[in-house]
């Protein structure tokens, strides 16, 4: 003969649990995706917004924050989860910088770009490719350095990119980044007044 034996469950815990879920489920960042449109208006939805309903942007269901390649197809994202590509360029005076983040995105390529904007990004950049070249492709952990556009489209076949754009309509790149993270200095301390020496007992001045 078997028993099952049940345990109770609190009310006051049960009653806790309930109150949680209704928060998480009334959240605004519970919605995927962050549409502004053309008057600056900004909705949040979970289905996916038809293409002219303005610039989009999804979000992580649970804290808010912008998640550029969770919108992605399937293929894409699966591409850009295994082998992600780092574009490295200079901020001007480069064509073949240009072209290649031409060539990346016209094909549709997510990418992260760094720049070279600083001695420090320069030495950064000598430390991570073996040279101060540009525009440099990293392609998860293989390295193409200078653009010669077959060869990178070779190496993103290899990866699973797919040859054509498959960027759903609104998506947008992400500014590119110094190669190094600078801190922000540090805030200069409030002046605060020294009070006046308390004047002794029975002397004015």
């Amino acid at each position: 003969m078997t028993t099952n034996t049940t345990l109770p469950i609190r009310r006051p815990a049960l009653r806790a649990a309930v109150a949680v879920m209704a928060v998480l489920t009334a959240l605004p960042a519970a919605a995927l995706y962050k549409v502004v449109g053309p008057d600056g208006k900004v909705t949040y939805t979970d289905r996916p917004p038809a293409p002219a309903s303005g610039r989009i942007s999804p979000v992580n269901a649970r804290t808010g924050a912008a998640e550029p390649d969770a919108v992605l197809p399937l293929e894409l994202r699966q591409a850009a989860s295994r082998f992600p590509v780092t574009l490295y360029t200079a901020p001007s005076g480069c064509e073949p910088c240009d072209d290649a983040r031409a060539l990346l995105r016209k094909r549709g390529i997510p990418h992260a770009e760094r720049q070279v904007l600083s001695r420090e990004d320069s030495d950064a950049l000598q430390k991570l490719t073996g040279g101060r070249e540009m525009p440099v492709l990293a392609i998860g952990g293989q390295q193409l350095k200078g653009l010669t556009p077959e060869t990178w489209s070779s190496y993103l076949d290899s990866a699973g990119y797919p040859r054509e754009s498959r960027l759903p309509a609104g998506y947008e790149y992400a500014a590119a980044k110094p190669v190094t993270q600078r801190a922000e200095p540090p805030r200069p301390a409030a002046l605060v007044p020294t009070p006046a020496p308390a004047s002794p007992a029975g002397i004015r001045f």
